[in-house]
């Protein structure tokens, strides 16, 4: 049983992964069993070019961010377990206890954060009740989005970036897949808010 499944290995959900990752000496999450489904086949990033992303080289391909992103969290968080390969046809189940499965496999898991593009492909069963169409994307994109409140689809059920009815800018998707992380976080610290950052300075 995983704690939290993230699903996704574009910009929003290996964002929300390393900051899971990132909590491991926390007392609330050392012992909590987090992966992240990476399929990246679909993912816009594929052809991006950019320019203007905060803390990124300009001349930097999308292409590589997504190769050199997983390889960033396999690097600095190998807890976090990858699962590669693989695509979400349907998602089963309730609060605490659900079954993610892939066109391969099934994962049992508490908690979901979906991380996918806002395409109108989008055929996750168990999910496509919260289909609706993307409220900041022009309408002859005919981008979608899931129904949500501040990320939140349904209990324990998240969503993060394009899909999650954010344009499509890598700044804020990476945003919003932290955004998520912080709120899974919180919630393992018994709803006591919490965030993880790195510093130079020694204890």
């Amino acid at each position: 049983m995983f704690d939290v499944l993230v699903i996704g290995g574009g910009v929003s959900g290996v964002s929300c992964a390393l900051v899971l990752g990132s909590a491991q000496n926390k007392v609330f999450a050392k012992e909590k069993k987090i992966g992240i489904i990476a399929h990246q086949k679909t993912a816009s990033l594929q052809m991006a070019l950019f320019n203007n992303a905060y803390g990124i080289s300009s001349g930097k391909l999308g292409s590589e961010l997504l190769t050199e992103s997983l390889e960033q969290l396999r690097n600095l968080y190998p807890h976090i377990i990858q699962i590669e390969d693989e695509k979400v046809i349907k998602i089963e189940g309730e609060f605490q206890n659900f079954t993610v499965f892939t066109n391969k496999n099934s994962y049992p898991t508490k908690n979901i954060v979906i991380g996918i593009g806002s395409s109108n492909t989008f055929t996750i069963e168990g999910l496509m009740e919260y289909i609706e169409p993307h409220k900041k994307s022009i309408a002859e994109k005919q981008r979608v989005q899931l129904k949500n409140e501040d990320h939140k689809v349904a209990d324990e059920i998240y969503v993060a970036g394009t899909l999650a009815g954010h344009r499509s800018q890598l700044a804020i998707a990476a945003g919003s897949g932290a955004a998520v992380a912080t709120d899974i976080l919180t919630l393992w610290n018994d709803s006591i808010s919490c965030q993880v950052h790195d510093s130079i300075r020694t204890k």
